[in-house]
């Protein structure tokens, strides 16, 4: 995930269409009243609670995710490690939150409905919302992503067996030496044209020869003073050091 998708995922708008979303499903919800509630209360009240109870959940996950996600992705964790990590962790804020709010509006509920039963119940609202919140949202924003991708005109210049996963780029002479996850290939431009062509690609130039994908790398190499980036494939780029200090302003080491 390239962080102009991260971005989008974190605007007002975004924020805003989310919670909505969760404010409909509360109404819904409390009109419906799952769990027992629908004995609770009267209509307005349970569609408050609910509306209350989605919101705060939506706020909760929203933010878990927005921070987790690009995270994840550049360290190369899968989504099936973390995501059931995180509905875990973040549903129980929402337990805590909303259990107070219910023995506020109907007392005796503290003693109907245990703390491990109501976590459960948390539980199941942030795997719903997460489960929803994968499928839509972040197919969006991967499917924006790989539109951003590099440049259609640069794109041209490679074989199509190339691929679009780019690991670096290395100055050859008068050529660019275009490496990804299938095979490299020279390319005639200079290295500035061929970082310029790609928009929407996240990477740096550590050296005068070398730029590297972010999402490529996969650890760094000390060799006394001398530091070299190790990537997908095998590969490693050299760190000058008059790049080191831009290299660990944006976190690369």
């Amino acid at each position: 995930m390239t962080q102009n998708a991260a971005d989008r995922l974190n605007t007002p708008r975004a924020w805003a269409v989310d919670l909505a979303a969760c404010a409909l499903t509360g109404a819904v919800l409390g009109a419906v009243g799952p769990f027992g509630s629908f004995f609770n209360d009267g209509l307005a009240v349970r569609i408050g609670y609910w509306t209350a109870v989605l919101l705060i959940s939506g706020a909760v996950f929203g933010a878990a995710i927005r921070l987790a996600w690009p995270r994840m992705r550049r360290r190369r964790v899968s989504m099936r490690f973390w995501l059931p990590m995180l509905i875990v962790v973040a549903s129980g804020p929402t337990a805590v939150i909303s259990r107070i709010i219910a023995v506020v509006l109907w007392p005796g509920i503290r003693q109907r409905v245990g703390w491990v039963e109501w976590y459960g119940q948390a539980l199941l609202i942030g795997a719903v919302y997460v489960a929803l919140y994968a499928l839509l949202r972040m197919r969006t924003s991967a499917t924006a992503t790989r539109a951003d991708q590099g440049d259609p005109g640069f794109a041209r210049t490679l074989p199509a067996g190339l691929g679009r996963d780019l690991i670096c780029l290395q100055m050859e002479d008068h050529y660019v030496r275009v490496h990804t996850t299938r095979g490299s290939q020279l390319v005639l431009m200079s290295l500035s044209q061929a970082v310029s062509a790609l928009k929407g690609v996240e990477g740096l130039q550590t050296h005068r020869s070398w730029w590297v994908a972010r999402a490529a790398i996969v650890g760094v190499v000390e060799d006394g003073r001398n530091l070299r980036l190790a990537l997908t494939g095998g590969l490693t780029a050299p760190v000058s050091r008059a790049r080191v200090a831009n290299l660990r302003a944006a976190g690369w080491l």
